[in-house]
């Protein structure tokens, strides 16, 4: 007290001001935009089961049996199942949309694995980049998931819609108009991460500078054939984690009018690489995409290779190895549906698209 006395009046006062003003600016703001609720489940595992174009009336038994299995990630959709599928000319067309997170769902309860054990990623389709839209949508999805929040939600593609049915592109509606609303359900609780998929780095970029809440993951088409090492070390750096789907190429179906390439399942350098190491061809890749970091969620509705792909986790790579690996990026994207779109999809990645007047020339 007898310093207090010592000292200015007017220095007392100053402090006393800026004490009050700092109590006050707290109390007007609340808690910093970056706080994440919902935030005590797991983290992330490295694999899950992905649902993308499994068979109807499949989907229940395959996340259910994964989820038996020891699997605990499971990545859904909205627009999964089979409501855009690709023509024979390789591109995408609407169909009679199909139910998939319902099933995802039933087969989520089938399992009886406690809720906060398990990772269930979804994501917001094109038609509802809207923030009117987008609310909508998340709860959507968590109803047809029959869950009470999500572990992570995507912006799906970095292109709106018009809404309805179409692929009309919105063109007044931006990226980070979606992202504030992406990062509203983040503090209203309906889901713990937000996150990116298929974007380029310049579409990244437009996020990071902007974000209040950024994102916790991109999703993005990487495999031996398209390894993209540049743009996964750029994530490295900006602290996003990379989900690598469609990990084994060019192995689904829906690929095989797309790409004129021999299936990586039957390529003889991972044929040789795969034996040396006592494991199937898909194994093995799957061990490389999780040696460099990524996180894989390979595609089954076939009990054997869910259990075969949940065993990559032994599996590793010399560095020697690892180079011979790199050395056999053909930089062929397989999922581009951009021209269809009338859109410049991966403008500044490998394999981009090419628009009608451009070279169009396909492997």
């Amino acid at each position: 007290m007898s310093l207090l006395r010592a000292l200015p009046t007017a220095f007392v006062l100053t402090i006393v001001f800026y004490i009050a003003a700092i109590l006050c600016w707290s109390v007007v703001t609340g808690p910093p935009l970056r706080t994440e609720r919902h935030d005590t489940g797991i983290a992330i595992p490295s694999i899950g089961i992905g649902t993308w174009l499994s068979e109807r009336d499949a989907v229940a038994h395959a996340v259910e049996f994964a989820l038996k299995s020891g699997y605990n990630h499971i990545d859904a959709a909205s627009i999964y199942g089979s409501s855009f599928r690709f023509r024979e000319t390789g591109y995408w067309e609407l169909t009679s949309g199909l139910e998939n997170e319902v099933e995802t769902g039933e087969g989520i309860r089938a399992a009886n694995v406690p809720r906060d054990k398990i990772w269930v990623t979804s994501k917001l389709w094109n038609a509802h980049h809207r923030p009117s839209e987008a609310k909508l949508a998340v709860q959507k999805s968590i109803q047809d998931l029959g869950v009470d929040y999500l572990d992570l939600y995507l912006i799906h593609w970095p292109v709106a819609f018009i809404p309805g049915e179409g692929t009309e592109v919105d063109k007044s509606t931006t990226l980070t108009d979606t992202w504030r609303v992406m990062e509203d359900m983040v503090h209203t609780n309906l889901t713990r991460k937000i996150g990116i998929s298929n974007f380029s780095r310049h579409n990244v970029e437009t996020i990071m500078a902007h974000c209040r809440i950024c994102p916790y993951a991109h999703e993005f088409e990487t495999h031996p054939y398209l390894q993209q090492q540049e743009f996964v070390e750029y994530h490295k750096k900006i602290g996003v984690k990379v989900i690598a789907y469609s990990p084994l190429g060019n192995t689904n179906p829906v690929y095989g009018t797309k790409r004129k390439i021999k299936p990586i399942l039957e390529d003889p350098f991972w044929t040789e690489l795969a034996g040396k190491k006592n494991a199937t061809v898909a194994q093995a890749i799957l061990a490389w995409g999780l040696q460099r970091d990524t996180i894989v969620i390979p595609k089954s509705i076939h009990e054997k290779h869910i259990i075969e792909n949940i065993e990559t986790l032994d599996i590793g790579f010399t560095r020697r190895e690892m180079q011979g690996i790199a050395e056999q990026d053909k930089k062929v994207r397989m999922n581009n549906p951009g021209r269809e779109w009338g859109v410049r999809l991966f403008a500044d990645l490998d394999d981009p698209t090419r628009l009608d007047g451009e070279d169009n020339e396909e492997l």
